[in-house]
């Protein structure tokens, strides 16, 4: 067993396991370190401050380690001090406690610099959380808020609309972070302690839908027939034979097309990974590019809408849909992957890689610098010949 320090050190409470709370000594002001196990046996350190306020003595929540260091923890007890002299620290907070919804504003402000531009992650978060958490939630001071009133919100939902639910759970979470971080709370009542007591049993998971592989030439030459918006029937080409996703298929620039290399550069900012993405041109592939063209000067989006910008984000979804082909414009992305798995001798990194899939294990990644492009390259003229019934 560690020996309890006179006073706290950076190097203690770093390495501290055993449970208990461990006091900063004397002239600290009444901090201390709280070390505790979760539900699930995952360690917890917390920060508080023991401090006498109207005759009474009273716990302040300073934060949770690592998120408020040892030196942050002592000057917050420096300031409560100071603020309690002059008369301001009349309650257990020096400030007031924000409701959950004034909460969720900053919490927006804090994560918005790393939303990709025109994405809909703020969207989606307001509306989630507006629709099922602000109800019970909204108007309650953080710090009042407990597990079960966590509970109340999500088990309505919880296996009805799964996913929801989890967004929903995941974005409380996040909201009550950032009130620990604060020194608001101590817990975060969306965290493990729910997981545990949320059932696990529930609806499947629903997957996009998808054609099988057999059956995409066959969508193609749908669409090729249609009659259709040109710009959208090239572009639900060139998304099949890229097995590239919708929205990086409508904001391709001519910039990013290198034709004589054939090759197609998506930038960091236009990917959902936020790292470029090199995508090999099969020759199907630059045909379409050169019938994509006469659509456009040159300086425009690859595939232009009928005014001139970019298409729609619904455009190729609601070509598909009206046409009665049985998938959405993502599904092309599970087509070509089963037919990789099946059909090719590509072995799986390859493709993953032509998904732009990024590779979760740390160590593989780390020794794995190369995007084998040479190899993916090979693998979408083969995607190409089994579209065009030309393979071998």
């Amino acid at each position: 067993m560690m020996e309890r320090p006179y006073r706290l050190s950076a190097r203690f409470v770093a390495t501290i396991e055993q449970p208990g709370r461990y006091g900063d000594g004397r002239g600290s002001g009444g901090l201390s370190l709280l070390v505790k196990h979760t539900t699930r046996g995952h360690l917890a350190k917390s920060w508080a401050q023991r401090i006498n306020l109207d005759g009474r003595q009273r716990n302040l929540g300073l934060g949770s380690w690592p998120h408020v260091s040892l030196a942050e923890a002592r000057e917050k007890c420096a300031l409560n001090l100071a603020a309690r002299r002059r008369g301001e620290l009349v309650t257990g907070r020096k400030r007031t406690v924000p409701t959950f919804e004034e909460a969720v504003e900053k919490v927006i402000v804090v994560h918005r610099a790393g939303w990709k531009d025109g994405s809909r992650s703020e969207e989606d978060w307001r509306a989630t959380l507006r629709d099922y958490a602000m109800p019970k939630l909204g108007r309650r001071p953080v710090h009042r808020i407990s597990t079960s009133d966590v509970m109340e919100v999500l088990l309505p939902i919880w296996n009805e609309k799964r996913v929801t639910a989890r967004r929903v759970r995941h974005r409380i979470s996040a909201v009550m972070r950032w009130a620990v971080a604060q020194g608001y709370r101590e817990d975060n009542p969306a965290g493990e302690a729910i997981g545990a007591a949320l059932p696990r049993n529930g609806v499947q998971v629903r997957h996009l839908p998808a054609l099988p592989y057999a059956e995409v030439a066959g969508a193609l030459e749908t669409v090729r027939g249609s009659g259709a918006y040109p710009g959208t029937v090239l572009a639900f080409e060139f998304l099949v034979l890229t097995s590239c996703r919708s929205g990086e298929v409508r904001g391709a620039r001519w910039e990013e097309m290198d034709l004589e290399a054939r090759e197609w550069r998506i930038p960091p900012e236009r990917m959902k990974t936020g790292r470029e993405h090199r995508v090999p041109l099969s020759g199907a592939a630059l045909a379409v590019l050169r019938e994509a063209r006469e659509l456009a000067d040159g300086s425009e989006p690859v595939f232009p809408s009928a005014r001139g910008g970019l298409l729609s984000k619904l455009a190729i979804a609601k070509l598909v849909r009206d046409l009665g082909i049985g998938a959405v414009p993502h599904g092309f992305r599970s087509s070509f992957r089963d037919w990789a798995a099946e059909c090719s001798d590509a072995p799986r990194e390859v493709c993953e890689l032509a998904l732009a899939h990024v590779n979760t294990n740390a160590i593989e990644a780390a020794y794995r610098r190369s995007d084998l492009f040479e190899r993916r390259r090979t693998l979408m003229e083969q995607w190409a010949a089994f579209l065009a019934g030309t393979a071998g």
